[in-house]
């Protein structure tokens, strides 16, 4: 029995439109994907301090919040991505450098110098103060700088503004968080000619992309110098073993480099791939240096022969944890995101798991790298 000709035109209607969806939702998924990481960070994360100031709370309790200088760099960077969306405003990024400029650190013997440095941490003390713990955090700082970088292009009508302030932390970070005797960066201006961790090397510090926005800001030759200078020690460290993996905290003293002990900074891992270090692959995804690609390449080729990546390794690779963690593989998604076709392509689809579940509302580490690797890693 032969159908109606209009059946078949029905037929092949819904056919096209069946098609098309498909279509649709697999080229918008990506974006929703993007969109429900940034609104679920926004709502969960962001605090307002007050009618012109706001604070990503990095406390996993929403009752005793506490503020990081790094914490703060992040958010910086991540509404100004979801600016260039169109999902922030300028008002919402002038809100979280509103408080950034409200919290600087203060430095000299009776902390009375004020600084373009941010106080690393802020919350509540037992009088129930917002209160400031002096010193600086040296990824914290150059966060907020590289997020400066970026919002002036967001919004150029600001530019001079905020590139005003790029040179001024630029400025400040040579002054007080540098070691003129490897020209390298310390991990805050804590950090003395007198103090033991005069020659510390803090891995996730080394940020290639950063130095070069820092130069061609200020054009001040150290940061070519702090560059070339740092990604010499953290290739030193990448030959150490066959992974190439790097430990969170080095020395790196003049003519050597080599992974701190245990318990030398903050816990038995210091030594070890592990809560620091987990962010290098992305500090130097975006890298044209040849020497950040080969560390970045090395690394990555050791996690696309890993059955499944866990939260953590010695740097002979062996798993120190059983579980994964998003502040682990987000990192890892976005470099192969940005570095297709270099061998380890496999990174890309075993990497997605983070973004098989919404946003953790419990852990601000995770979800925060997951989001930068959202806004990102997925275009």
């Amino acid at each position: 029995m032969k159908r109606p000709v209009y059946i078949w035109l029905l037929t092949l209607v819904v056919a096209v439109i069946y098609i098309a969806t498909l279509a649709f939702v697999r080229i918008k998924n990506p974006e929703h994907i993007q969109y429900e990481a940034y609104r679920r960070w926004q709502e969960t994360y962001l605090v307002r301090k007050n009618s012109k100031q706001t604070f990503v709370n990095t406390s996993n309790d929403q009752k005793s919040p506490v503020a990081l200088s790094e914490g703060q760099g992040y958010g910086l960077q991540v509404v100004s991505r979801a600016a260039e969306k169109g999902w922030a405003s300028e008002n919402d990024f002038d809100k979280l450098l509103n408080y950034y400029l409200a919290h600087r650190d203060y430095v000299g013997k009776h902390h009375d110098q004020l600084t373009y440095l941010m106080s690393w941490r802020q919350s509540y003390n037992k009088e129930d103060q917002w209160v400031d713990d002096h010193n600086s955090a040296t990824d914290g700082d150059l966060y907020i700088a590289a997020a400066l970088h970026r919002a002036a292009k967001v919004w150029p009508q600001k530019a001079p503004y905020y590139h005003r302030l790029e040179q001024q932390i630029a400025t400040d970070i040579l002054k007080y968080e540098y070691n003129p005797t490897t020209h390298m960066l310390t991990v805050g201006d804590w950090v003395t000619k007198d103090s033991k961790f005069y020659y510390l090397l803090r891995t996730s510090d080394v940020m290639p992309t950063v130095f070069d926005h820092l130069y061609d800001c200020t054009h001040d030759s150290r940061w070519q110098v702090i560059k070339n200078n740092m990604l010499d020690r953290l290739t030193a460290l990448s030959k150490l073993h066959q992974t190439g993996l790097v430990p969170d905290f080095a020395w790196a003293r003049p003519g050597s480099t080599k992974p701190v002990g245990p318990n030398t900074v903050a816990g038995k891992y210091d030594g070890d791939y592990s809560a620091n270090a987990c962010r290098v692959p992305m500090m130097l995804a975006k890298s044209n240096d040849p020497r950040a690609q080969k560390v970045l390449n090395k690394m990555m080729r050791f996690f696309s022969e890993q059955y499944y990546i866990t939260a953590g390794y010695s740097l002979n690779g062996h798993r120190l944890v059983k579980y994964r963690s998003n502040s682990f593989s987000a990192p890892i998604f976005y470099a192969v995101s940005c570095n297709r076709n270099e061998g380890y392509d496999n990174l890309f689809a075993s990497q997605k798991h983070i973004f098989s579940k919404p946003l953790t509302e419990k852990n601000y580490y995770d979800a925060t790298l997951t989001t930068l690797a959202a806004l990102e890693g997925m275009n």
